[in-house]
Order: C-alpha cells, then structure tokens, then sequence
C-alpha cells in the first residue's frame, strides 16, 4: 500500500512540476508579446492557458484520489493537501499571463518604456514561480522563504513603474491610455508575485504544518 501511495506521489510532483512550467513559459510568452508587440506569441498564451486548466483539473482528482483512497497522515496529508491549494494559484497564475497577453494583442504601437522594468518584473515573476514548485518537489522550506523574500523585489519593481508612470502622463498627458495599460501590465506581474508567495507558504505548511503570514487573494 505504501509503495502504490508513494508512486502516486511521484506522479502528482512530476504533474505539479509540469503545471509550473506551463505557467512559467505561459509569463514569459506573455511578457515578450507585450514587449515585442508581438501578436502570434499572445495568441498562444490562450491556446497554453487551455493546457493549464486542463492539467490542473488532472492533478486535483489525483489529490483527490490520494486522499480518499490512500488516507494518507500527517506530513503525507499536508503534502496533498499543500498540492491542492498550490494548483488553484498556479491557475490563476496562468489567466493572469492570459489578461497580459490579451493586453498584448490589442495595446497600439509601443512607445518609449525607458525607466519602465516591466520585463525585470516578468523575470522576477518567473523566478518566484519556479522557485515555489522546487521548493515543493524538494520540500525545501529555505528555498520557499527565499521565495517570499522576493516578493519585496516585484513590488518594489511595481513602485518604480508606478512612478514612471506618473512622470510620463505629467509630461504627454496624451499618453494617459497608454501609460493605464502599462499599470495594468505591471498590476498582473506583481499579483504573480503574490501567488507565487501563496505557493510557498504552502511549501512551508507542508513540510512544518505552520502556515506563514495571510494568504493572498
């Protein structure tokens, strides 16, 4: 019995470290097409968010199968259910990657973005998140609170872009549209961020049973 439940457990990491990637290269899609105005990348995006639904619906009825029929305890019952909630914000992850691609596909020709660190805060993003689902498969609650570190970093970054943008609606206030996608961009990369927090205080709670500071909506 144990055997079988560990196999399933090998298969619901090797499924959550598949969701993660999908999520990570569904960012990055998103930021290039916004940066490169490049509408074919954003078109894919959508066709990758159905790829994310999908997986996350197969590893939530694995969770579910873990835990009606193997019963599993203690540090076993946390990883299982620490899966479950990570999936929900790994897929709001992905609808958020969608929300800045679909900006992408519609957002006018690009002005100068000087002093704007949009893609620093999509790397960053992309870093938390591949952070949080290691930390998960390696039940490494150093790397997890790294990852909670880092959150400081985007929403410093966001800040910055905030500001920027402040200066560049004072300066051409005809660009004020413009300048509203932009934060939007940047109000999408930085809710990453926080998932991405979410995603590694499940790690810790899995691994402890002690859950961090409140969890981001």
């Amino acid at each position: 019995m144990r055997s079988r439940f560990d196999e399933q457990l090998s298969q619901l990491n090797r499924e959550l470290i598949e969701l993660g990637a999908q999520c990570e290269e569904a960012i990055a899609l998103a930021a290039k097409a916004f940066l490169d105005a490049d509408t074919v990348l954003a078109e894919r995006v959508t066709g990758l968010l159905g790829e994310i639904d999908r997986s996350e619906r197969q590893i939530e009825a694995l969770c579910l199968r873990l835990l009606l029929q193997q019963q599993p305890v203690a540090r076993d019952l946390r990883q299982v259910s620490a899966a479950l909630k990570m999936i929900t914000d790994l897929e709001r992850i992905g609808h958020q990657a969608a929300d800045v691609a679909e900006i992408a596909r519609y957002l006018p020709g690009r002005q100068d973005m000087e002093g704007i660190p949009l893609g620093d805060m999509a790397r960053e993003a992309i870093g938390m998140v591949t952070g949080s689902v290691d930390a998960y498969v390696r039940q490494d609650t150093r790397l997890a609170a790294e990852v909670v570190e880092r959150d400081d970093v985007v929403d410093g970054l966001f800040l910055q872009v905030r500001r920027s943008l402040t200066a560049m609606i004072a300066a051409r206030p005809g660009q004020g549209e413009y300048a509203l996608d932009l934060l939007m961009v940047a109000k999408y990369l930085e809710r990453i961020g926080d998932h991405a927090v979410n995603l590694a205080q499940w790690v810790i709670f899995a691994v402890t049973g002690e859950h961090g500071r409140e969890e981001k909506p």
